[in-house]
């Protein structure tokens, strides 16, 4: 590519990975008319895991990045409810362990508490079925497959390359594998790694003509949490309302050893129903129902985090991290998709402001502004990401009764949860965005002036190196 263009003052970004939120950071980027390029190792796009749901804050921050993001979500996303144009907006905790074998119906799967979410606040979507109907939005020229990121260097280190392309950031949107955050980390460093929670969970779609039968037609189209000592089992519907999505979560003492040089090997392994039925033996008549439509073979998903090693930092220079490649979260909240799209609204309002500044003023350095845009995004996502990793793993607990503040009283396990679930829903969205503003005010006013004479980051996938020039 002809580097004579490399004073022009528009941005031009590289995005390593080309998940849910790496789609959705290019779609956000593409509608502020600034370049994007997308990398992905596999050789198309692909989604690993069943189901994902979004509540009505997340749904807000789509909205700001692109309308058609949300456009894509509600074609594939299934209302939570018996009737679409209806949904019910609660959510429902069982006790999913007492029963009176004498009074099954009376004493079986007894409803704890409901939470409100809002409208439409749980909307379960199948994640191959949304990242297909993100992919419709993504131009070809903003995809390149089977590069896997191999590392960077920072600007003034001239590298012979292959293949060069004009960018000026790099976003890790690699998932909890992250190779972009062991770059930035460090590979001897232990937050450059997930680490095993001690839970796993096993997870299946079963077909709704089978369960409706088993469960009923209420029990079957609402979101569920059957609650009770040291597991849980959770289930909503997806692919409107022709699967259920079922998660049987529980406890693991043992270790999961990786197996990989890099840390980063299988987390998942064959299970069975057979495993399931041992570790919810003695439970309610229900949750042995739901155990029993499950396959006889089932996949075993080791829940790895970043709980026990954050990340020090998200950013380094022009390199940032997003979603799970910066803040790895256990699912229990189910709010880690929801928070790695705000990290894409802070991102992309960034950046469009860095673009601003520089059509501007065309002199300004680029590299400066970049590096003081994602400075602000360092300072304000980390602290909120990061509770997320931390509330997630105590709410797990509080679902199955070994958090010490709450333990078996309903009340407070109520009040508990509803404190964090309002925590995460009713995000101040527009205070993120004012500290936004006034963070990036504060600071480009003492980097303006003087031209970019810097190299760039040299990126390097896989046997061809991506220079990403200043």
């Amino acid at each position: 590519m002809d580097l004579s263009s490399r004073q022009s003052p528009e941005l031009q970004v590289a995005i390593v990975g080309g998940g849910i939120i790496g789609l959705i950071t290019a779609l956000g980027l593409l509608k502020r008319n600034i370049s994007v390029k997308i990398y992905e190792q596999a050789r198309s796009f692909r989604e690993i895991g069943a189901g994902v749901a979004f509540t009505a804050n997340a749904m807000k921050c789509m909205s700001l990045l692109d309308p058609v993001i949300v456009d894509a979500v509600n074609a594939v996303a299934t209302p939570n409810g018996e009737d679409s144009s209806k949904p019910n907006d609660y959510l429902r905790y069982h006790d999913g362990y007492h029963w009176d074998p004498n009074d099954v119906e009376g004493s079986d799967d007894k409803l704890l508490f409901l939470l409100h979410s809002g409208y439409k606040g749980f909307q379960g979507c199948h994640r191959a079925n949304l990242l297909d109907e993100l992919v419709k939005y993504i131009p070809n020229h903003a995809v390149e497959f089977g590069k896997r990121f191999e590392g960077y260097k920072e600007r003034g280190m001239r590298e012979k390359a292959t293949e060069l392309t004009r960018s000026c950031a790099v976003i890790g949107c690699d998932g909890i594998k992250s190779k972009v955050r062991q770059l930035i980390l460090g590979p001897e460093n232990p937050a450059s790694y997930p680490h095993f929670s001690h839970k796993v969970a096993y997870r299946a779609l079963i077909p709704m003509d089978r369960v409706e039968p088993v469960l009923g037609s209420f029990k079957s189209r609402n979101q569920h949490m059957h609650m009770g000592p040291s597991a849980h089992i959770l289930h909503f519907p997806v692919a409107a309302g022709k699967l259920l999505n079922v998660v049987a979560f529980v406890r693991d003492p043992e270790d999961w050893p990786l197996g990989d040089a890099n840390g980063v090997g299988n987390m998942t392994r064959p299970g069975t129903r057979e495993d399931v039925a041992a570790a919810f033996k003695g439970w309610g008549p229900t949750v042995g129902k739901i155990v029993d439509l499950l396959p006889e073979t089932i996949d075993k998903w080791a829940i790895f985090d970043t709980y026990d090693y954050p990340a020090s930092t998200f950013v380094q220079g022009r390199v940032c991290l997003a979603g799970d490649a910066a803040h790895a979260s256990s699912p229990h909240h189910g709010a880690g998709a929801g928070i790695g799209v705000e990290d894409a609204l802070a991102i992309c309002t960034l950046l469009e402001k860095a673009s601003e500044t520089l059509a501007r003023d065309p002199q300004a350095d680029r590299a400066d502004i970049v590096e003081a845009s994602l400075e602000v995004y360092n300072k304000v996502r980390p602290p909120r990401s990061q509770w997320l990793v931390r509330s997630s793993r105590q709410v797990c607990d509080i679902y199955e009764w070994v958090y010490p503040e709450t333990l078996m009283d309903w009340e407070k396990c109520h009040a508990e949860i509803t404190a964090r679930s309002h925590k995460l829903w009713y995000f101040d969205i527009d205070g993120m965005l004012k500290e936004i503003h006034d963070g990036y005010e504060t600071r480009f006013p003492t980097i303006m002036g003087g031209g970019s004479s810097s190299e760039g980051v040299n990126v390097k996938m896989e046997n061809k190196v991506v220079q990403v020039i200043s």
